[in-house]
């Protein structure tokens, strides 16, 4: 798909949507003649000169009910984003009336469901445990990593580093997930996520997205932390975790890692041509 050419009449719709506080723009590209740029997703990024998100999802055709590419808040590509999923697989569903779709991202095919009272269930495949699918620099044991604190590394279509605290609310989060996203044994740096045990099968996490920094909630890492959990022993595999910006239900089955949860349509928007030239689009 070529690059946007900017005319007198360029206009770029969006959607501004979220999962428990973790805020995206959504921008459906299906019938568009022009593409998204890594430096068009940075500006749009920043949160006093552009639409600020915690991640850009694009809708595009794909091979089954719509293709989604995402990018983080710095300009950089995620194979998965498991909120923005959910909420993507919402606004198709009301569009077309339908309860179930197949979406293809980077990570693969997932299959996305009405779970009833407003939610929204998305499968997000089996999660990667070999060192080398997450991935991770060397051959290490990805249960209990050679990091101090014995974080475990899973690989959700991108790479987690989940530290199995005492109190997640005691750490300084900002300082901890910058340290650990860059860890010279993610060569593609992580997501980074602290996180304790409340009560049987019920976990408080928090998170630090590779790219963004702290979010109020993260799909992708709210799976990776249970499926830590349950390689642990910590709990089953079907976990309620308590986000910043609220809870999901995660449920690690025979076909895949389920997440679900409430997503919300904010506002629809649209860039101008003067916001777009001043991106160099």
């Amino acid at each position: 798909m070529p690059e946007m050419t900017i005319g007198s009449d360029t206009r770029l719709p969006f959607m501004k949507m979220h999962g428990l506080g973790n805020d995206f723009v959504v921008v459906d590209a299906r019938d568009a003649s022009w593409q998204i740029t890594p430096p068009m997703a940075a500006g749009i990024a920043h949160r006093q000169m552009g639409v600020g998100f915690d991640q850009l999802a694009v809708i595009t055709n794909g091979t089954e009910d719509a293709h989604l590419t995402f990018y983080n808040a710095d300009g950089s590509t995620s194979g998965a984003c498991g909120n923005a999923t959910r909420c993507v697989a919402r606004y198709l569903m009301q569009q077309t009336g339908r309860s179930a779709l197949r979406l293809t991202t980077d990570r693969g095919l997932l299959l996305a469901e009405d779970a009833g009272k407003g939610l929204t269930a998305v499968n997000m495949g089996q999660p990667q445990l070999d060192w080398q699918d997450i991935p991770l620099a060397e051959d290490v044991d990805t249960l209990e990593l050679p990091i101090e604190g014995t974080p475990t590394a899973t690989g959700m279509g991108n790479p987690h580093c989940t530290f199995f605290v005492a109190d997640a609310e005691l750490i300084p989060l900002a300082e901890f997930g910058a340290r650990y996203e860059h860890h010279p044994l993610y060569p593609e740096r992580t997501n980074v996520q602290v996180a304790h045990l409340i009560g049987p099968d019920h976990l408080r996490m928090r998170v630090w997205e590779r790219g963004v920094g702290i979010t109020l909630a993260s799909g992708s890492s709210s799976c990776a932390t249970a499926v830590a959990a349950v390689r642990r022993g910590l709990t089953g595999r079907n976990v309620q975790i308590d986000l910043d910006g609220g809870s999901l239900w995660i449920n690690w089955r025979d076909d895949g890692v389920w997440m679900t949860g409430p997503t919300c349509h904010v506002f629809d928007g649209t860039f101008t041509r003067n916001f777009l030239e001043s991106l160099g689009s």
